[in-house]
């Protein structure tokens, strides 16, 4: 089931207080990029966010969800309505994020 881009647009509305927060579609879901780094997604109408310590000690009862088929699983963010929470969040992942992979040049 793709997400709806209603959902994808409360999720970015959500977020609006963080500067450099975008997303770009793929197959019907949408990776969501912090300052270059990409930390999660939102898949199934679900937001999504990397399995790394700082996320899990955020949300120690998030239930894991795999987002497609073959990928690793990743944390299910719950209450998504509290904007502060997801400030706090991402802001306490960004460091513990891998930098984005260099393009390689033709």
């Amino acid at each position: 089931m793709a997400s709806s881009k209603e959902y994808l647009n409360f999720i970015m509305e959500q977020l609006s207080g963080l500067e450099h927060v975008t997303y770009k579609a793929m197959m019907g879901e949408y990776i969501l990029y912090y300052r270059g780094k990409i930390i999660g997604g939102i898949y199934d109408d679900r937001f999504l966010v990397k399995s790394i310590s700082s996320a899990i000690a955020m949300m120690p009862n998030a239930e894991y969800a795999v987002p497609y088929e073959g990928a690793k699983q990743m944390l299910v963010v719950p209450g998504v309505e509290d904007r502060t929470f997801l400030t706090r969040l991402c802001d306490a992942m960004y460091d513990e994020l891998p930098e984005p992979k260099a393009k390689k040049v033709k």
